[in-house]
């Protein structure tokens, strides 16, 4: 991942953080990890956020934590999970809570691209994991990278959506402008937490009374049958 590709109106807010040191050591531990390691995304996958939803259409932020490190489970969007893969726990749970907020049937899959053609960047904290370990890129330069893109989200002119689900999303809050924009937070759809907040919520009947109130096209949340 040397040469960074990125979708134009992604590098331009971002150039800085490419030249950092941090980047640099960052792209070393990875390519280092990548001789000995499976990684989760695939090296094409890494940046599919950024690809799927530009920083002009960003409408609403979902920021997860860590990708998914079972084989074939990852391709660069938090919560997803690629056609054919059993939905994990956690995005069975928000599915849940999709049918209980909207009425949506289920879907028989686990993959959320039409949510991000539509203005959603779903954004992991870590982009990288390898294969069968958690939080194993934790600590390595994502977050600061990261860190970088919910700042340069927060200073968009048009207001955003920025949705915080659990302890770890929520301390991102004081990169936000809560005056701008609409925060919208709950426990984690996990299966450890998601009982003590998260069901019930409605999050996404939320995100688009945002968005209408601010004369932005809502999101359709149906993805269908695979």
């Amino acid at each position: 991942m040397k040469n960074i590709q990125l979708p134009s109106s992604w590098q331009a807010v971002l150039a800085e953080e490419f030249h950092k040191p941090y980047f640099g050591k960052l792209q070393d531990f990875l390519a280092e990890d990548r001789l000995s390691y499976t990684i989760y995304p695939s090296e094409e996958n890494v940046f599919s956020a950024f690809d799927l939803t530009p920083y002009e259409q960003v409408n609403v932020l979902l920021l997860g934590q860590d990708p998914y490190h079972d084989q074939n489970q990852a391709h660069g969007l938090c919560f997803s999970v690629k056609p054919g893969i059993k939905p994990p726990p956690s995005l069975v749970n928000i599915f849940k809570e999709l049918k209980a907020d909207l009425g949506f049937d289920i879907p028989n899959h686990g993959y959320l691209v039409q949510w991000a053609k539509q203005g959603m960047l779903m954004l992991n904290a870590v982009l990288t994991v390898r294969a069968h370990t958690p939080n194993s890129h934790k600590n390595h330069g994502w977050e600061i990278f990261t860190d970088a893109v919910i700042s340069k989200v927060n200073q968009k002119k048009d207001p955003v959506v920025f949705v915080l689900w659990g302890g770890y999303a929520q301390k991102k809050l004081k990169l936000i402008d809560t005056n701008r924009h609409k925060v919208i937070q709950s426990a984690h759809p996990s299966p450890l937490s998601a009982r003590n907040g998260f069901f019930g919520s409605k999050p996404f009947s939320a995100i688009n009374s945002a968005l209408g109130a601010w004369g932005k096209p809502e999101i359709d949340w149906e993805v269908g049958d695979w």
